[in-house]
């Protein structure tokens, strides 16, 4: 007897939260080369648990809000979608174009752009 297949909906939750944590971690980098005092923000919430925190700087901060909306959007999508069949070609395209989103905003050409200069 072959095993029915698994719903699509817990692989599609897992590609559309790393999309979602890729995509928070470019809009803090752009928001810390905007804005001096959100630096110091995002850098200080970094130092309050990453050991060592100081060497690499506001970087530490910025991870923490891409674990942060990672896993948490993962726990929400994974409760809301694990028993459903989703279409995985749509839904991959729209993790396709955020990853795509993400990864222009983290260049650095885009980010002086959007600061002036």
């Amino acid at each position: 007897m072959v095993p029915a297949p698994r719903p699509s909906g817990a692989s599609v939750a897992a590609l559309l939260a790393a999309a979602i944590g890729l995509l928070v971690l470019a809009l803090v980098q752009v928001a810390t080369e905007l804005n001096a005092s959100f630096k110091d923000s995002v850098f200080a919430v970094g130092k309050a648990w990453i050991p060592g925190a100081a060497g690499i700087g506001p970087y530490s901060g910025k991870e923490t809000f891409m674990l942060v909306a990672w896993l948490g959007s993962w726990a929400v999508l994974h409760g809301v979608l694990r028993r459903k069949e989703v279409d995985v070609r749509t839904w991959g395209g729209v993790a396709f174009v955020a990853l795509a989103l993400a990864t222009l905003l983290m260049w650095p050409p885009v980010w002086h752009v959007l600061k002036g200069g």
